[in-house]
C-alpha cells in the first residue's frame, strides 16, 4: 500500500512539467540524489516544490488562477501563520469551492517526503563528502571579516574616547550553531567534524544539511555596553553566522 505521497499522485494525476523525466517519482529521486547533475536537494525543498504541484493542481481542477507568483504567496498563507491574510484567503477560495483546511491537510511534510523516498521508493543518497571545503573556507573568511569590521568599531571607539584603549584589545570571533529541537549549540568546526549538532536530535536531522536546520543566532559575550551597542550597529545587515564576539583587553 502506497503511503500519502503515492495517493495524491495517483488521485490528482500529478505530473511534472519537465520532458526529461517520465513521472514524479523519477523527478523526485533525480532532484534528492543529484543524478540529473544538479546540486541535490534537501527533503524540505522537495516536499515545497511538490506541494507547490499539488496546489497548482488542486487550483486547476476548481477553475482557480496559478500565475506562479500568486500561487508562491497563497502558498506561503495556506502554510504560515498570517492569521488575518489567510483568513482573506480562505474567504476568496471558499469561492471557488475550496477549503483552505482542507487544502493545508492535503499537503505533505517533509518527514513524508522523506518516508515516500527511502521507504516507498527505497532509495539511498550518497552522502561522500565532496573533495572541495568551501563551506570551511566561507566560514573561516566571515570570522575574519567580522573580527575586522570589530576592530574598526573598536578604534572608533577609541578614538571617541568613548572605550578607553579599545584599539588595543584582541578581537576574537567564533561561529557556534544551535540545534533547532534543544538548547545545545557547538562550534561550527566541532559540528562539521562530528557531523551533526545535536546528537540527541541526529537521526531527525537526517539527510538534511546541518545549515539549512541550525538556528543562528547573533549575541555578543563578555563585552562592554558601548561595545555591544556598537557591534550591533556595525554588523546589522550583514548576513554573518555571527554567534559570539568575545574581546579581552591586553
Amino acid at each position: 500500500m502506497g503511503c500519502k505521497v503515492d495517493s495524491l499522485i495517483e488521485r490528482h494525476a500529478l505530473t511534472v512539467p519537465d520532458s526529461g523525466y517520465e513521472s514524479v517519482d523519477e523527478y523526485l529521486v533525480a532532484r534528492w540524489t543529484g543524478s540529473d547533475g544538479r546540486s541535490a536537494d534537501g527533503y524540505k525543498a522537495l516536499t515545497a516544490w511538490f506541494n507547490k504541484r499539488l496546489l497548482k493542481r488542486i487550483y486547476d481542477e476548481h477553475g482557480r488562477d496559478t500565475v506562479s507568483v500568486h500561487l508562491e504567496r497563497e502558498y506561503e498563507l495556506i502554510t504560515g501563520d498570517q492569521d488575518i491574510q489567510r483568513d482573506e484567503l480562505a474567504a476568496d477560495l471558499a469561492t471557488h469551492g475550496l477549503d483552505i483546511g482542507d487544502i493545508a491537510d492535503e499537503l505533505v511534510s517533509w518527514s513524508t517526503m522523506r518516508h515516500h523516498l527511502k521507504g516507498c521508493l527505497d532509495v539511498e543518497k550518497d552522502t561522500t563528502p565532496a573533495e572541495t571545503d568551501w563551506e570551511r573556507n566561507t566560514v573561516q573568511m566571515t570570522r575574519e571579516r567580522a573580527a575586522e569590521k570589530a576592530r574598526s568599531v573598536l578604534s572608533s571607539l577609541t578614538s571617541k574616547g568613548r572605550l578607553h584603549d579599545a584599539e588595543r584589545a584582541q578581537v576574537d570571533v567564533e561561529i557556534k550553531l544551535g540545534c533547532p529541537d534543544c538548547s545545545v549549540r557547538v562550534p561550527f568546526e566541532n559540528a562539521v567534524e562530528r557531523g551533526y549538532v545535536c546528537e540527541t536530535h541526529a537521526e531527525t536531522e537526517s539527510d538534511e544539511p546541518i545549515l539549512e536546520r541550525v538556528g543562528n543566532q547573533s549575541s555578543a559575550i563578555a563585552l562592554p555596553y558601548v561595545v555591544v551597542d556598537a557591534l550591533q550597529t556595525a554588523f546589522f545587515g550583514e548576513p554573518f553566522l555571527l554567534e559570539a564576539a568575545t574581546i579581552a583587553a591586553l
